[in-house]
C-alpha cells in the first residue's frame, strides 16, 4: 500500500507505510547541539561537531544499506530474531506494518507484525545535556503465550567522520570501553590526528533499563564478538544462539570497534503483554554526569524530558503561526518555521544529504537565516547582527565561514580563500528588516571593528608579511580600527560597483548565490546580482534621506573610502578598475584611522546615482528580445560571452529573479518575463519553476554544474531558494497571483509524500522524478517565511511604523472569510486578523477599518495599504477589508 500522511493544523503528522520510501529522516536535536537524525529503521547520525560522533556516520545511501543503527533484536520462542529496524531475514520475508507519528520534535515508529507490536519513541531532549533518549515496547498481539529473548545493540564510533576512510581501524585501537551494570562508557585515549595527537576528553555511553524487572545475561562491547565470524547485523551470532560472554561489570576492554551490546534473561509474555526498554545514548566531557543520567533513566524521567520537550520546541515557534482556510497548508508552515531554527544549529553539514558539511554556517547563510530571526525571536539579534559585522574585510569582502563563538570567522572551509561576489548584498537586507521592524535605526551608527588577515584586493593578493594574531584591522598607530554598521554596509555595496567586466556588470569573481558557477574567473560578470547591487545602493540612499528627517544630518566615514565616493562618468570602465585598485592599495596594510563628515543629502545621493546607474544598466544593456521571448541576460561567462539567448532558448531563473526584486525590470518586461519563465522553466511534476534551461554543454568556462547531469541540484532542478525569491519578488512588485502561483505550487508537491517523498518541508531542492533533496536545511525557508510575513500578509515596517500591505488572493481566506497571523509587532505577540466578509478578490479590496477589542486605530492611507503607529498596547488588530 502507498504511504498516507496526516498532517495536522498544529504541525503534528502521521505516516502509515512509512517503510515504503527511502531516504527518509527525521532531525532530532536541542539547543545545546546534540545534532542526530533518525530514519523509520532507526539509521542516522548523532553528534556534537564533525570529530565527536558516538554514532556512525551516516549519509543518505548508509540510511537503507547500512545495518549500523540503534538495534533493538528479539529472538521470538527460540525460532526466528524480529528487530525494531526491520533488518532481519524473517522481516524481509513477513513484512511488517511500519507507522510513524511525528511531533516537536520527537519521533516515534509503530511496527507491527504477526504475533506482536512494537513501539519506538525517541527525542532529544530540550536541555544543556548531548542525549538521545529512546523508549521501546513491545506488546504480545496474539493469541498465545511467546518467548522472548531481547539484546540491545548500540553500535559507538566515538571518533571523527574523518576517521571512517582515514585510519578507521587503527582509531578503534584508541577505543577504550568501561562495562557498567546497565551501560558502557567508551573513553578513546587519544583524538587521532596526524598534526599532532591530543588527549581525548569526551566520554561517550550507551545506557539501558528495562521496567519489568529483568535483568542483563552477557555484555558484549566488542561488534565483532557480538556479530560472530560469517555474519552480519541481519543475523547475529549472540541473538540466535546460547553463548556466554567473558565480560563482566567494571572490566575494561581496550582496542576494538565498540558496541552497546546487552543480552537480557528471556520473558515470558502473556496475550497483551508488554515489555518496555529504555535506553540513553550520551556523550559529555564529565564521565560523573553521564553516571549521574544513568541512574536517572526511567519511564517516569523519559515521560516528563518528553513532554518538556514538546512544550519547548511549541513554545518555540508559537511567535509565528498562520492561520489561512488551509489547515494542512498551515501544518507544513509550522515545519517550514522550523528549519531556520535547525539551520543555526545544523549548520549545513550533519544531515545526512549534507554529507559535504564540516559543520558550520557561511556568511550567506548567517544572514538568510536571520530574516526568520527577526521575525520570531528579535529581541537577542541585535547583538548578533552586530557580531556579524566583525566578519567583514576593509576591501568589501568578508570572511566566509563562521566559527563557534559570536563574531568568530574563518577565512573559508578548507583555508582556501574566495569571493562570493554576491555576499555583500545580504547583510543590507538583512539589517534593513531588523532596523525596521524595530525602528532601531541607532543600530546603523553602532561601532563595529573588521575582519582581517593576510588575504586583500579581493583575495587576489596575499600579504606575506601579515602577523596578527587576532583577525582585528588595525589603524596605523597598531589600534582597532571601528567603523559604523552603516559604514561597513557602505563599503560592502559601494566596491562591488567598481569591480565590473568588460560589460560594466559586477565580476563574478569565484561565484554568486549559485555556488557552482565558480569557474568564471577571467571575465565573468553576473548580471543578475549587478541588479542587486543597484537596488541596495538606492536603498542605502533612501534610507540615509530619512535619517537626515530625524536629525541626522552628517555621516561619519573612514578617510580612505573617499575616492570612491566621487562622482564621474559611470560608463567609464578603466576608470572604475584603476579606482578601486587605488583603493585596494591604501588599505593593504591597514588605515589611517582617519575620519571624514558627509553630508546626509549629499552621500545619498551619491549612493542613489550609482545604484541607478547600475539599474539602468541592465534594464537598458541585458534585456534580449526575440521569437522566442523576452528576457534579461543574467551571466556572462569566464571568456566574455552572453550566458543567455533568447534564439538558442537559453534562459536562468536567476537572472529574471534579481532583474525583478531589484526594480531593473519594469511591469511591461516583467509581463514578459512571466511568459517567458512560464514557457521554458514551469515543471508542475516536479514543483514549480526550475533554475535553467539545459545548455547541453559542459561549460568549463562558467562552473561546474554544467557538469552536473540536467534536472539535478543547480542545474536545472527546481531549486526552492531560488524559485521561493522568484515568489517574492513577484509579490514585491505586484505580481501577486503569479508570486502565489509559485508558493503554492512548492507546497503541494512538498506536502504529497508519494510525489516528494519526504516529511513536511521544504527541500533544498527537488530532482527529476519530484523527489526532495536536502531536507530541512535550506534558506529557501526563511525566504518562504519572510514572503508569508511581509508579503502575502503584508505586515511591513518603516523605522518603527506599521506597515500593512496584504495581498491575500480570496482562495487562501478561511470558511468565516478571514486569515489571521500571529506574529511580533514591536516586540509583542499581536494576532492580526483580515475579514473580507464580501468575498473581494486582491486587487479590489483596501483596508477599511482596523479595530482592536476596545478602540478603532487610527491609519494613514499609503499606495499600497496603510502605516499606523506602533505603539497600540492591544495584542490583536481585526482588519475589515472591503
Amino acid at each position: 500500500m502507498k504511504p498516507k500522511l496526516k498532517l495536522s493544523k498544529n504541525g503534528k503528522f502521521s505516516i502509515d507505510n512509512v517503510d515504503q520510501i527511502s531516504y527518509l529522516y527525521f532531525p532530532l536535536t536541542n539547543f545545546y547541539s546534540l545534532k542526530s537524525s533518525i530514519s523509520p529503521s532507526l539509521a542516522g547520525n548523532a553528534n556534537i561537531d564533525q570529530n565527536t560522533f558516538i554514532l556512525l556516520p551516516h549519509t543518505n545511501e548508509d540510511l537503507h544499506n547500512s545495518f549500523m543503527n540503534r538495534n533493538v533484536y528479539f529472538r521470538v520462542n527460540g525460532n526466528f530474531t524480529w528487530s525494531i529496524t526491520g533488518n532481519t531475514a524473517y522481516q524481509i520475508l513477513h513484512k511488517d506494518s511500519v507507522q510513524l507519528e511525528a511531533d516537536f520534535l520527537t519521533h516515534k515508529i509503530t511496527r507491527t507484525a504477526k504475533m506482536m507490536e512494537c513501539t519506538i519513541e525517541s527525542f532529544v531532549p530540550f536541555n544543556d545535556s548531548y542525549q538521545e533518549l529512546h523508549r521501546v515496547i513491545l506488546t504480545n498481539t496474539s493469541k498465545d503465550i511467546i518467548e522472548v529473548k531481547p539484546v540491545i545493540s548500540i553500535p559507538v564510533f566515538c571518533r571523527s567522520a574523518d576517521n571512517i576512510r582515514d585510519h578507521r581501524q587503527v582509531t578503534s585501537l584508541l577505543n577504550k570501553v568501561e562495562i557498567l551494570k546497565e551501560g558502557i562508557i567508551n573513553k578513546p585515549t587519544f583524538s587521532f590526528d596526524e598534526r599532532g595527537h591530543n588527549l581525548n576528553n569526551m566520554s561517550y555511553g550507551v545506557f539501558v533499563r528495562s521496567s519489568d524487572g529483568i535483568q542483563i545475561k552477557n555484555y558484549w562491547p566488542i561488534m565483532q564478538e557480538f556479530i560472530g565470524e560469517g555474519r552480519n547485523l541481519l543475523n547475529p551470532e549472540v541473538v540466535d544462539k546460547n553463548l556466554v560472554s567473558n565480560y563482566k561489570i567494571d572490566d575494561i576492554v581496550s582496542g576494538y570497534e565498540s558496541t552497546g551490546g546487552f543480552e537480557y534473561e528471556q520473558k515470558t509474555l502473556k496475550p497483551n503483554e508488554s515489555i518496555e526498554f529504555l535506553i540513553s545514548i550520551m556523550i559529555d566531557e564529565n564521565k560523573s554526569f553521564l553516571l549521574e543520567n544513568k541512574n536517572n533513566l526511567s519511564s517516569i524521567m523519559f515521560e516528563q524530558l518528553k513532554v518538556q520537550t514538546l512544550s519547548k520546541w511549541k513554545n518555540e515557534l508559537k511567535s509565528l503561526e498562520f492561520y489561512f482556510g488551509d489547515n494542512t497548508l498551515n501544518g507544513w508552515l509550522k515545519w517550514v518555521t522550523l528549519q531556520p531554527i535547525l539551520r543555526r544549529i545544523y549548520g549545513n553539514s550533519f544531515l545526512p544529504h549534507h554529507d559535504y558539511g564540516r559543520g558550520g554556517r557561511g556568511w550567506r547563510d548567517l544572514w538568510q537565516d536571520c530574516l526568520a530571526l527577526i521575525l520570531m525571536n528579535p529581541k537577542n539579534v541585535r547583538n548578533l547582527l552586530r557580531n556579524n559585522f566583525s566578519g567583514v574585510r576593509i576591501d568589501g569582502s568578508n570572511a566566509t565561514i563562521i566559527g563557534e563563538k559570536p563574531g568568530q570567522f574563518l577565512a573559508d572551509r578548507n583555508n582556501i580563500a574566495r569571493v562570493w561576489m554576491d555576499h555583500g548584498s545580504w547583510p543590507l537586507i538583512t539589517t534593513m528588516l531588523y532596523v525596521d521592524k524595530m525602528g532601531d535605526y541607532e543600530f546603523l551608527f553602532e561601532k563595529q571593528s573588521y575582519f582581517y588577515d593576510k588575504f586583500t584586493h579581493y583575495t587576489k593578493v596575499v600579504d606575506d608579511g601579515f602577523k596578527t594574531s587576532d583577525n582585528i584591522l588595525k589603524d596605523c598607530n597598531s589600534s582597532i580600527y571601528y567603523g559604523t554598521v552603516l559604514e561597513h554596509l557602505i563599503i560592502q555595496n559601494l566596491v562591488p560597483y567598481y569591480n565590473v567586466g568588460k560589460h560594466n556588470n559586477i565580476r563574478i569573481e569565484d561565484a554568486d548565490w549559485n555556488d557552482a558557477l565558480d569557474m568564471a574567473h577571467k571575465d565573468g560578470e553576473s548580471v543578475a546580482f549587478t541588479a542587486l547591487y543597484g537596488s541596495n545602493l538606492v536603498l542605502m540612499g533612501d534610507t540615509i534621506k530619512k535619517l537626515s528627517v530625524l536629525g541626522i544630518n552628517s555621516i561619519t566615514l573612514f578617510e580612505e573610502i573617499d575616492p570612491l565616493l566621487h562622482e564621474f562618468d559611470n560608463s567609464d570602465i578603466s576608470l572604475k578598475k584603476n579606482a578601486l585598485k587605488q583603493y585596494f592599495r591604501s588599505v593593504e596594510k591597514n588605515i589611517s584611522g582617519s575620519i571624514k563628515h558627509y553630508d546626509s543629502i549629499v552621500l545619498a545621493d551619491i549612493l542613489i546615482s550609482k545604484g541607478n546607474h547600475l539599474l539602468s544598466q541592465v534594464r537598458q544593456n541585458e534585456w534580449l528580445k526575440g521569437k522566442n521571448g523576452s528576457w534579461f541576460n543574467g551571466y556572462y561567462d569566464g571568456d566574455g560571452n552572453q550566458l543567455e539567448s533568447v534564439d538558442k532558448e537559453l534562459i536562468t531563473l536567476t537572472g529574471q529573479v534579481f532583474a525583478i526584486y531589484s526594480g531593473a525590470a519594469s511591469n511591461q518586461q516583467i509581463t514578459e518575463i512571466i511568459k517567458s519563465v512560464d514557457k521554458y522553466l514551469l515543471k508542475p511534476e516536479i514543483g514549480g519553476y526550475i533554475l535553467n534551461t539545459d545548455f547541453n554543454e559542459v561549460k568549463m568556462n562558467m562552473g561546474r554544474l554544467f557538469g552536473f547531469a540536467y534536472g539535478h541540484k543547480e542545474n536545472g532542478a527546481m531549486f526552492s531558494h531560488m524559485a521561493v525569491m522568484y515568489a517574492n519578488a513577484l509579490y514585491k512588485r505586484g505580481f501577486v497571483k503569479a508570486g502565489h502561483k509559485v508558493l503554492n505550487l512548492i507546497y503541494k508537491h512538498c506536502s504529497d509524500i508519494n510525489k516528494s517523498k519526504i516529511y513536511p518541508g521544504i527541500p533544498e531542492y527537488i530532482d527529476p522524478n519530484g523527489r526532495g533533496m536536502y531536507t530541512y536545511l535550506t534558506g529557501s525557508a526563511s525566504w518562504f517565511i519572510l514572503t508569508e510575513v511581509t508579503e502575502v500578509f503584508g505586515i511591513k515596517a518603516d523605522i518603527g511604523k506599521l506597515i500593512l500591505e496584504p495581498k491575500l488572493l480570496l482562495e487562501e481566506f478561511d470558511q468565516n472569510n478571514e486569515a489571521r497571523i500571529d506574529t511580533l509587532i514591536n516586540g509583542k505577540m499581536v494576532s492580526v486578523t483580515y475579514s473580507n466578509k464580501k468575498q473581494l478578490e486582491y486587487g479590489r479590496y483596501k483596508i477599511l477599518e482596523i479595530t482592536t477589542v476596545k478602540r478603532n486605530i487610527y491609519f494613514e492611507e499609503t499606495s499600497y495599504g496603510v502605516k499606523i503607529d506602533n505603539d497600540f498596547e492591544e495584542n490583536s488588530l481585526m482588519i475589515r477589508l472591503g
